[in-house]
């Protein structure tokens, strides 16, 4: 992400350390063929503390953990974490790492206050670097693993403040130079102003103004939905949720996604830079993040929604969409070696509904990477899919999404794992996790990025690795009963981490150089640490960012076949 336009921000003081424990648990869901008769039937879904949310048995698990899983469809069962003192570490047999202190202490250093009350955690607290440029600011997608780790450690103000206040900004009048944006836009980031004379705060928001190219942040709305459902799976409190405010918000949200124009695919058209991705690095068109992000939106506004008369249309819609997103995304978007093999062998120039190729992709446009990294056993999502244009870079964040949204069917989900262990070396390597790969270079470079400097090949967002994309890589490991490899990114992780002094991203082809330009003490490196390791000590915690497979889905057809009909 781009750090810049901004002015220094005075954060209050540093709270008390000392970790709390809460556990919670959702579980996994997919859209096909969903019956709307059925949905708008059923009884509204409610959560009660100490009582499970979602139904899920133990059996559907191939984890091998001896602790927690018993407790696996608990949503709330207060007091159990290993990480906060000597004495419960040793009664769990359990000794967490000499690094997990510093991490809570240097996340709690980054906490930002408006009147007193904490409302997010900045980008990077670097005193080291000249430039503050905007790493002083609250970013909406920065801020969710941060409010995982206090979710998870039993601190939900933090997190409610945090939604009320993005949720108030959403209100603002948007504008950028002489057009007005939707007024569902969440912002990408907000600045607490401190004045110490008048004793006041006051927020500044950038909606995409001040950004890289000036593009709006698409994702800081989906990444605000799922965050309001994380926050009421873990506290069974449904009253936030249920504010005419927040109920406002989702539906500002939905009402933009869900508007009716020239598209003919159920995905999303966005620009270049509107994600994580905040650079020009060839992601327009619709790029995989942003439809897995959509997806699993979609999926937890339908759990929070309510069942009024308002609401039962937008919920119509929003199942409606996620039937046919589910269809093009498993059908168009997912990569396996007979995939690759069948567009190899690609007739073009089809016309008809009996295409094959339906896109019209010239198969000598599949570059000559992607035929040696496609393993025999294993497969993705791909990163882009067009009227004669593919992207096979691989994208991790996009695709641990699709595992924990169950965008992708439990067979693809364990493809994604599969392709993670026979590439180790090229999506790991030395610091998990790669952003994407491969990298672009030489004249291919030049023409994508524009000359980029900060997205040389191997570095950042061009290939770069990011150890914040460790969460996601554990929660997906979790759900498929791959805890395997989500330790062995972990002892990875732990090896560097603190001793470079918790970097944005690492460089090189293996991940091995802190990056060029990376910032230290980078906010969601530390959290996304954290909460790799209370999931991994608790699968519980899982539920927060998992959603339950639907039993009534009927089976979604395969690829391959989908392709030939």
């Amino acid at each position: 992400m781009d750090r810049q336009d901004s002015t220094k921000v005075n954060v209050d003081g540093v709270r008390g350390f000392g970790l709390r424990n809460v556990s919670s648990h959702a579980s996994i869901s997919e859209m096909d063929d969903f019956d709307l008769s059925k949905l708008l039937d059923k009884p509204r879904l409610n959560i009660e503390r100490k009582r499970s949310f979602d139904e899920r048995s133990l059996s559907e698990l191939s984890i091998g953990l001896t602790r927690g899983l018993e407790n696996y469809e608990s949503t709330y069962s207060p007091g159990r974490s290993v990480l906060d003192t000597p004495a419960s570490s040793a009664r769990n047999s359990f000794e967490p790492h000499p690094i997990v202190a510093d991490a809570w202490e240097a996340l709690r250093r980054s906490l930002v206050h408006f009147r007193d009350q904490p409302v997010g955690t900045i980008a990077a607290y670097d005193h080291a670097s000249e430039e503050v440029l905007n790493y002083d600011q609250v970013f909406v997608r920065d801020f969710v693993p941060s409010a995982l780790a206090f979710l998870m450690n039993g601190e939900p103000d933090i997190v409610k403040n945090f939604l009320l206040k993005t949720l108030q900004l959403q209100a603002w009048e948007k504008k950028i130079d002489r057009f007005k944006l939707g007024e569902g836009v969440m912002p990408a980031s907000f600045k607490v102003l401190h004045d110490p004379v008048r004793k006041t705060d006051t927020i500044v928001a950038d909606f995409g103004e001040s950004a890289i190219g000036r593009v709006a942040p698409v994702d800081s709305g989906f990444w605000w939905i799922i965050l309001l459902r994380a926050y009421t799976k873990s506290t069974g409190d449904l009253s936030l949720a249920e504010k005419p405010e927040c109920q406002k918000g989702i539906k500002l949200i939905m009402t933009m996604c869900l508007s009716e124009g020239f598209d003919t695919f159920p995905t999303l058209l966005c620009a270049d830079g509107c994600s994580m991705i905040d650079r020009r690095m060839g992601i327009y068109g619709y790029p995989i993040e942003i439809q897995a992000l959509f997806f699993m939106s979609l999926r937890c506004a339908l759990a929070l929604l309510k069942h009024d008369e308002e609401g039962n249309e937008f919920i119509e819609r929003i199942v409606k969409r996620l039937h046919a997103l589910s269809y093009h995304m498993r059908n168009y978007f997912w990569l396996d070696f007979q995939q690759l093999n069948d567009i190899y062998r690609y007739k073009t120039e089809e016309y008809s509904h009996t295409a094959v190729n339906k896109f019209n992709v010239i198969p000598d446009s599949i570059p000559e990477w992607v035929f040696d990294f496609m393993p025999m056993r294993g497969g993705y999502f791909i990163g882009n899919v067009s009227p004669a244009r593919m992207d096979f870079r691989w994208f991790a964040l996009g695709n641990c999404i699709a595992i924990l949204s169950c965008l992708a069917t439990p067979e693809q989900a364990s493809a994604i794992m599969d392709l993670i262990e026979e590439r180790w070396e090229e999506l790991v390597g030395e610091m998990p996790l790669k952003i994407c790969y491969p990298a672009i270079e030489s004249h291919e470079w030049r023409i994508v990025t524009g000359c980029d400097p900060k997205n040389t090949r191997w570095s950042y967002h061009n290939g770069g690795s990011w150890p914040v994309l460790l969460w996601l890589l554990t929660a997906a490991c979790i759900k498929t009963g791959r805890i395997q490899i989500a330790r062995r990114a972990i002892d990875l992780a732990e090896s560097r981490l603190l001793k470079d002094g918790w970097p944005e991203y690492y460089d090189g082809t293996s991940g091995r150089y802190v990056g060029k330009q990376a910032r230290k003490f980078q906010t969601w490196s530390i959290a996304g640490y954290l909460v790799s390791k209370m999931m991994l000590e608790d699968p519980s915690h899982l539920g927060m960012i998992s959603l339950e497979v639907d039993k009534q889905m009927k089976p979604v057809m395969k690829r391959s076949s989908s392709w030939t009909c």
